[in-house]
């Protein structure tokens, strides 16, 4: 009988490439997004193209000026509910990150700074354990309150508490420490980064189109109307 040898276990960088990948991923359609919107801005708004100036830089900060204009409106046009998920979607993708950024300074050089294990005695306390704490009030006071405007910031201590207990769902369905195995890093990643980010994408996209309309659209039309010839009665 031929001895089948157990199967070799990829080596753990090959992980971490995949992991950078992931994030590189992430950051690049992020990047993509705020510079397509600059551009939309740019040729849209009241910033001069970089052929009708020679301060283009100057034009540059006017376009990102503009955008922010746009962010801010959109954000301020977007229902209650609309409001709370999007608070809970940023939330969410900010803690992950920088949870993900922690982990790895830690597992790198150890206690370094601020990035540091918690520990309670001789025992290790994960995130997952305040993430809980933190999902769980959060959701709590706002069942509590159907207060609809308090939703919207009750909604930032919830993505978080949801970031950190989901970085280690892995964790709590193995029953053990695989945070750095391929079930630990790859599911997690791929199913919960790609999910928030496409949700975080398309609702970004929906305030600054409606963002657009008020700050780009308004002028133009305020233009059209002074423009129109008064009827003479």
């Amino acid at each position: 009988m031929a001895l089948k040898l157990p199967a070799r276990r990829p080596p753990r960088r090959r992980f971490e490439r995949r992991t950078l990948a992931l994030a590189v991923t992430g950051l690049g359609t992020t990047a993509a997004v705020v510079g397509a919107e600059v551009a939309y801005v740019w040729r849209r708004g009241s910033a001069p193209l970089p052929a009708e100036t020679d301060d283009v830089l100057g034009a540059v900060a006017e376009a990102a000026r503009q955008t922010g204009e746009v962010a801010v409106e959109g954000y301020k046009e977007l229902s209650g509910l609309e409001n709370a998920l999007f608070n809970l979607l940023v939330s969410y993708v900010i803690t992950f990150g920088a949870v993900r950024v922690s982990t790895h300074t830690i597992r790198r050089r150890g206690s370094f700074g601020p990035f540091r294990d918690l520990k309670y005695g001789r025992r290790h306390i994960h995130h997952f354990v305040p993430g809980i704490a933190i999902a769980f009030i959060s959701g709590a006071a706002g069942v509590i309150s159907s207060n609809e405007s308090l939703d919207r910031w009750l909604a930032i201590p919830f993505g978080i508490g949801t970031a950190l207990t989901l970085d280690e769902s892995a964790l709590l369905l193995e029953l053990d420490d695989v945070y750095w195995s391929k079930e630990g890093v790859l599911s997690v990643h791929i199913a919960f980064t790609g999910m928030t980010l496409l949700a975080s994408v398309g609702l970004a996209r929906r305030l600054l189109r409606r963002g657009e309309e008020r700050v780009l659209e308004a002028p133009e039309s305020a233009q059209t109307a002074t423009a129109r010839p008064t009827a003479v009665s």
